[in-house]
């Protein structure tokens, strides 16, 4: 697929996605049972230090994805791992760096629920697990926010990908309804009392956008309106991407001048 449009418009010339079809589809390659597929585990300097685990396989393909090859080509990447050594790899990376936080990230880590409810129930309850999600299973399935507020050591961040349905379309290359999707998913993990913040790509949005989005937020809760703001890093061929797409974006950083509240 390709991204034909020249600007942020929304103008619908592009085949888009069911972004919870892609997610059914996208599992049937890097799940089987509950095992699921990892390319890498590793320690990370984000969050002030996190044990990390990446994983195969998104319901998205964000034009701006730092691990896009992962996320296109989820058949040649990765190995399947049990939920236990998922856990003990996390555990082990944790102990030697004197970690108190973990995460699945790389990818989408809500594909594979079996497998992800596993990981959890292995965790440390004294360990933080930060889910990092795009929301969109957790958002088309409240059930998915009652499971995930059985664990009280999860903190989930949704990344909600631009600040309209155009944008968001335009972006991950998805339907439009994915983006209501993505809002609904903060709605469900805040109504199950999962502890949550949105998080949002801002860099290809308006001021007036991103306060529209802040007051909608704000409708599920008045604290929402204080979103974590997300800004471009251009890894790898995201720049070229971005070029290629034509597509115009502001307040972009290279990985070498990241600034810290963006780690």
């Amino acid at each position: 697929m390709t991204m034909e449009n020249n600007n942020l418009s929304g103008e619908k010339s592009r085949r888009t996605f069911d972004p919870v079809k892609r997610a059914e589809d996208v599992a049937d390659i890097v799940c089987k049972g509950d095992l699921r597929k990892y390319y890498r585990f590793r320690p990370a300097r984000f969050y002030g230090g996190i044990a990390t685990s990446d994983c195969v396989g998104c319901s998205l393909r964000c034009i701006f994805c730092w691990s896009w090859n992962q996320v296109v080509r989820p058949e040649r990447f990765g190995q399947y791992y049990s939920p236990r050594d998922v856990a003990e790899r996390l555990i082990n990376i944790a102990r030697k760096k004197r970690y108190r936080q973990m995460r699945i990230s790389g990818n989408e880590p809500t594909i594979g629920r079996d497998h992800l409810i596993r990981v959890l129930e292995l965790i440390p309850k004294d360990t933080l697990f930060i889910l990092e999600t795009n929301g969109i299973l957790i958002g088309n399935d409240k059930t998915y926010a009652a499971d995930l507020a059985g664990f009280h050591n999860v903190y989930v961040r949704v990344s909600i990908k631009g600040c309209t349905n155009d944008q968001f379309s335009l972006l991950t290359g998805a339907d439009s309804h994915g983006f209501d999707l993505q809002i609904q998913a903060v709605e469900n993990l805040y109504r199950a009392g999962v502890r949550v913040q949105p998080a949002v790509m801002v860099s290809f949005s308006s001021l007036e956008d991103i306060k529209a989005l802040q007051s909608r937020l704000g409708g599920i809760d008045k604290g929402f309106k204080d979103i974590e703001i997300e800004e471009l890093v251009l890894y790898g061929e995201v720049e070229k991407r971005l070029q290629k797409a034509n597509i115009p974006c502001e307040n972009i950083y290279y990985p070498d001048n990241t600034p810290p509240n963006q780690i």
